[in-house]
């Protein structure tokens, strides 16, 4: 921005008026007129302006599963424990399997009973009831049996780390508190809270820059994921998914994170801080513009950004205006002033 200086010039004269006085001698008096206020100015511009904004936020994992049986019973074997990385698959406990055998035991004498009341019914020795009825119970411990099968191997449904254990071996498992908490931490994701305001201008793919208070001086890249199709009504904001790829799985899961989005660029008027005045009583900034004629021109302002030491202006003031950045203090609106070089 170019400052402009001019030679301070006297706006005011001092008259000195002498007159007679009586024999007991001469009074002298001097009127003085106050000079004009004394401003410093600057020319401002339009110039690009990056629309940044910073958000935080936690760091979550990507997915998070608990692994539980779906039926009340004994833990036979804990396999893996809290910190151990587990792949897809991996057995990670064993439930007691005493009732498992008497229910498969159970299924093959039903079963047996089954195909010989069906052998019976088809010579006509057995009612239909009868027969639906035998094949009803194995029907019955069949599907135990399965579910017992299925629960008597607890595996990880997901590649990730083990977060949590809540049992022993030899505990009995009560269907309150899973097993395990599993997380898949490659990658981690944010979820991020918006102004409703930039709801149009953020896209799925756009990238985004993370860094953690954990990890100073280190900057991660992110992408947005998904965008939620909601603006919540208390908070006018809408909940953005942002993703992190972790490839080295330093980003935890709990950690402070902040997230800057980039919406791209605007031509925007860009004025010092030191020229903008806050109206007492009000959230209201204004800003003294210098006139042709040296008067001032108080005038209300929208700000966007604040960049280091100055505002984008979005609404109030012109390409190229000049704007008092210094001896505000005496200022009011259309007063004459003398512009400092």
């Amino acid at each position: 921005m170019k400052t402009i200086f001019r030679t301070m010039s006297v706006a005011a004269a001092v008259v000195l008026a002498v007159s007679c006085g009586n024999s007991k001698g001469n009074k002298a008096e001097v009127a003085v007129v106050e000079t004009d206020p004394t401003v410093a100015v600057t020319q401002v511009s339009v110039r690009e302006v990056p629309q940044e904004e910073t958000y935080t936020s936690t760091i979550q994992a990507y997915v998070k599963n608990n692994i539980a049986p779906q039926t009340a019973g004994r833990i036979s074997r804990i396999l893996v424990d809290v910190g151990d990385n587990v792949k897809k698959g991996q057995v990670v406990a064993e439930m007691d399997q005493t009732q498992l055998a008497q229910i498969e035991l159970q299924l093959k004498n039903n079963e047996t009973e089954y195909n010989r009341l069906k052998e019976l019914y088809e010579v006509g020795g057995l009612s239909k009831s009868d027969l639906d009825a035998i094949e009803m119970a194995y029907n019955v411990s069949k599907t135990q049996y399965n579910n017992l099968k299925e629960n008597a191997t607890l595996v990880s449904p997901i590649n990730g780390v083990i977060t949590a254990r809540n049992y022993d071996a030899g505990d009995m498992y009560a269907m309150s508190a899973p097993i395990y908490t599993v997380e898949q931490i490659v990658p981690v994701k944010l979820l991020v809270g918006i102004s409703e305001t930039d709801y149009t201008k953020v896209k799925k793919g756009d990238s985004v820059e993370i860094t953690a208070d954990a990890l100073p001086g280190q900057t991660f890249n992110g992408k947005v994921r998904k965008i939620y199709p909601t603006v919540d009504p208390a908070t006018r904001t809408f909940t953005v998914e942002v993703v992190i790829d972790n490839g080295n799985s330093v980003l935890r899961p709990g950690m402070f994170a902040r997230a800057k989005v980039n919406f791209g660029m605007n031509n925007s008027v860009v004025i010092p801080d030191v020229a903008v005045v806050k109206q007492q009583g009000s959230g209201e900034r204004f800003v003294y513009v210098l006139n042709e004629d040296n008067t001032v021109t108080y005038t209300k302002v929208t700000l966007g950004r604040r960049m280091g030491a100055e505002y984008e202006v979005l609404e109030g003031i012109a390409d190229s205006a000049k704007v008092v950045i210094g001896g505000q203090i005496r200022l009011k609106d259309g007063i004459k002033v003398i512009v400092n070089e």
